[in-house]
């Protein structure tokens, strides 16, 4: 509350200057031309709401939720599922940041109370547009320790992932790190919205189900061993005692202890991939690690 009311006031000043400027080049035209009361009226009022509704819309839907106040703090606006705010959710929340949150008259009062007592902070604009106002200013975020299971390997290095975007992977990596921060309910049903997401631009599916963090680590290790491996195939071609070393690709580890610490008292939610398209059946066949599995070659599939 206190982070949010000071950036609210920084904004507030920004406006009243603004404001001001404006007001100060009509109050000119209304003192030389001498208008009617009702033509005074809308030369006011008209700058009044356009400065402080349109400065919260414009700024929250080019900056994708933030004011030059929430830029100072360290604050953004998101969607409940923590994607970027469009038009729509701005024009919604600046409306009823001025007609209910804190309007007039209603004493400015049933933001402030709303905000106090929902969990998340949020006043009555937020609830309807479906947003939260979230810190962005934070320490330095260590990238999760991706892993992929031993008897999935096979699995792993089988995957096509050209078709997975860079904006997905980036926002799975950020689950991922803030994984335990998340509460369980919104950690489970985001979980699984990304591995859902994830698993319809990847093939093949896992071989076994799997719980959505395990599923989403997998993925990205695999993604980020190839992407160490495209970089160590450009060798440096000086030679002599100058020249440089070659590049070596550090090793990824596909079995570490499990990054996500004990699990969650709440029951565990399987992620179960998307059913294959239907394929002329195969006689199954058991591997090394006992998964059955359709056909069979020299790699154990």
């Amino acid at each position: 509350m206190p982070t949010r009311a000071l950036a609210c006031a920084i904004d507030v000043i920004i406006q009243f200057f603004v404001l001001s400027a404006i007001l100060g080049l009509l109050f000119g035209f209304l003192f030389s031309e001498e208008p009617s009361d009702a033509l005074a009226f809308v030369l006011v009022a008209v700058p009044v709401l356009l400065v402080i509704v349109g400065y919260r819309l414009v700024m929250e839907t080019l900056t994708r939720g933030r004011t030059v106040g929430k830029m100072v703090l360290g604050l953004k606006v998101v969607r409940d599922d923590g994607s970027s705010i469009r038009f729509r959710h701005a024009l919604v929340r600046t409306l009823m940041w001025f007609f209910v949150d804190f309007a007039p008259w209603f004493a400015a009062s049933p933001g402030i109370v709303a905000s106090l007592m929902n969990k998340q902070g949020k006043r009555i604009g937020d609830m309807v547009a479906g947003t939260v106002v979230i810190r962005e200013r934070h320490q330095a975020m260590a990238s999760p320790p991706l892993f992929v299971p031993a008897h999935l390997v096979g699995w792993a290095q089988s995957l096509e992932l050209s078709q997975l975007p860079d904006e997905l992977a980036n926002t799975a990596r950020d689950y991922l790190a803030r994984f335990t921060e998340l509460q369980p309910a919104a950690r489970a049903a985001l979980g699984e919205t990304l591995a859902h997401r994830v698993a319809q631009v990847t093939a093949p599916a896992p071989p076994a189900p799997m719980i959505a963090p395990a599923f989403l680590s997998a993925v990205l290790a695999e993604r980020r061993r190839r992407e160490l491996s495209r970089l160590a195939v450009v060798r440096p071609t000086q030679t002599g005692p100058f020249a440089a070393s070659p590049y070596t690709v550090p090793a990824v580890p596909y079995t570490p202890p499990s990054p996500y610490g004990a699990l969650p008292p709440e029951p565990v939610h399987v992620f179960a991939p998307p059913p294959p398209a239907a394929a002329e059946a195969t006689p199954a066949t058991h591997n090394a690690q006992g998964w059955a599995t359709p056909g069979s070659n020299q790699s154990g599939w």
